[in-house]
C-alpha cells in the first residue's frame, strides 16, 4: 500500500515553475557569512542576521543585494556557488524549470567582475546543476532601474555581445517610485531586436497601474512581474485577461506585508481579485531567503492565506508552463509530464484539499 502524502508533501514533490526569482535574493545564510570573511569585509554577525530575519514588518532586501554586489562579490566563483545552491535549493523543492533574474550592471561596475566572466560561472552552474539535481535552468540579465538608461542600454549590449542559449530574456527591477518603466525603451527595444523576450517589474509598491499599461505597450514585454496596481485599471485588467497576459506574483511581497493590516493582509492583497478578475497569474518566491520562503511556501500560502485550491494551483502549474520561455514543443512535452504527475501526487494525498 502506498504511503499517503501530507499537503505539504505534495506541495513539495509536485513539479513547478520558477519564473520570478532574483539570484542575489537566493544566497544561504551561511553562504553570506562565507563570503563575507572570504573578502575580508568586518560586517556585523548581527546585521547579517537582521538581512535574514522575516518578521511581520519585514526588513527590506534592496540593501541586501547591495551590499552583496558592493562588498562581498569577488570572483566569478562566488557566483557559480550562489548559482549552484539555489538551483539545489530550488529542485528540493519540485522546481523542475527555473528562469532567474540577474543584475550584470552591479557585478561589472560595483563587484568588478567582467560581464563575460560573470556570466560563464553562472551558465557553468546552469549546466552542473543539471546534471546534479536535474533542474534545468535560465538565466534572465535585469537592468537596474537605479542606473541610468545608458547603462541600460550597454548592459544589453553586453547580453547581445556574450549571447548564449542559456540567457533568454531581459527583465528590470530594483526600486520602481522613482524610476518608471519609460525611462529604459531603448534597452528594451535593442533586446527584442536581438530575439531575447523580456518581462518588467510594474505595479509593484504600489505604483499606478499605467506603470503596467507602459510595460506592455511601449516596452513591448511578454509578461509582467508584480503588477497588482492593474487592478485600478478595469479596461486594462480586461486587456490583459482577454491576451492572456501572465503575471507572477508573490505571496510574500513586503510592500502589501509592509503597508496592510496583519488581520487584512491577506485578504486585502491584490493576488485574490487579479485571478477573480480573470488574469493569469504564477506564485513564485522572488527573494527565497531573504524572505523566509521555499517554493514549497508559497504555493502553500496560496491555499493557506489566499483561500485556492488545488484545482487553482494545478492551473497556476499550466499558467507557469504557459508562461515560461520554452520551446512549444517542449512545453508540451512537459505539460503531458506534469499534469499525470500532479494528478497522480493529489491521488496519495492523506486527505482530499
Amino acid at each position: 500500500m502506498l504511503a499517503r502524502l501530507t499537503l505539504l508533501d505534495f506541495l513539495q514533490k509536485m513539479p513547478k515553475a520558477e519564473l520570478h526569482c532574483h539570484l542575489l535574493g537566493t544566497v544561504r545564510y551561511e553562504t553570506f557569512i562565507a563570503l563575507s570573511e572570504k573578502a575580508r569585509v568586518p560586517m556585523d554577525r548581527a546585521e547579517i542576521d537582521s538581512f535574514y530575519h522575516r518578521g511581520e514588518k519585514p526588513v527590506g532586501v534592496l540593501r541586501v543585494l547591495r551590499a552583496l554586489d558592493g562588498l562581498l562579490l569577488t570572483s566569478p566563483e562566488d557566483l557559480y556557488r550562489i548559482t549552484h545552491e539555489y538551483l539545489e535549493d530550488a529542485a528540493r523543492h519540485g522546481v523542475r524549470y527555473s528562469e532567474f533574474f540577474w543584475n550584470p550592471t552591479g557585478t561589472v561596475n560595483t563587484s568588478g567582475i567582467p560581464y563575460a566572466d560573470a556570466q560563464g560561472a553562472i551558465v557553468r552552474a546552469i549546466h552542473a546543476a543539471e546534471r546534479d539535481f536535474g533542474i534545468i535552468a535560465r538565466l534572465i540579465p535585469s537592468i537596474d532601474r537605479e542606473a541610468s538608461p545608458a547603462e541600460a542600454v550597454a548592459m544589453v549590449e553586453w547580453v547581445i555581445a556574450n549571447k548564449v542559449p542559456e540567457v533568454i530574456g531581459l527583465g528590470i527591477d530594483y526600486s520602481e517610485p522613482q524610476f518608471p518603466p519609460e525611462l529604459f525603451w531603448k534597452a528594451y527595444r535593442l533586446a527584442r531586436a536581438a530575439g531575447l523576450k523580456t518581462t518588467a517589474h510594474a505595479g509593484e509598491f504600489g505604483m499606478p497601474w499605467y506603470n503596467v499599461e507602459t510595460a506592455l505597450e511601449l516596452l513591448q514585454v511578454d509578461r509582467i512581474d508584480h503588477g497588482y496596481t492593474v487592478l485600478e485599471n478595469p479596461a486594462l485588467v480586461e486587456r490583459c485577461a482577454q491576451k492572456g497576459v501572465l503575471f507572477t506574483v508573490v505571496p510574500t511581497n513586503s510592500y502589501y506585508l509592509r503597508t496592510l493590516a496583519p488581520e487584512r493582509w491577506a485578504r486585502d492583497h491584490p493576488i485574490r481579485a487579479m485571478h477573480a478578475q480573470g488574469l493569469k497569474i504564477h506564485p513564485n518566491t522572488d527573494d527565497p531567503t531573504l524572505h523566509k520562503v521555499t517554493p514549497t511556501q508559497a504555493w502553500h500560502m496560496m491555499m493557506m492565506h489566499f483561500g485556492f485550491n488545488l484545482d487553482h494551483l494545478r492551473e497556476f502549474m499550466l499558467n507557469g508552463l504557459d508562461g515560461a520561455w520554452v520551446e512549444p514543443l517542449i512545453r508540451e512535452q512537459w505539460r503531458g509530464q506534469w499534469l499525470a504527475e500532479f494528478d497522480r501526487l493529489r491521488s496519495q494525498l492523506a486527505e482530499p484539499a
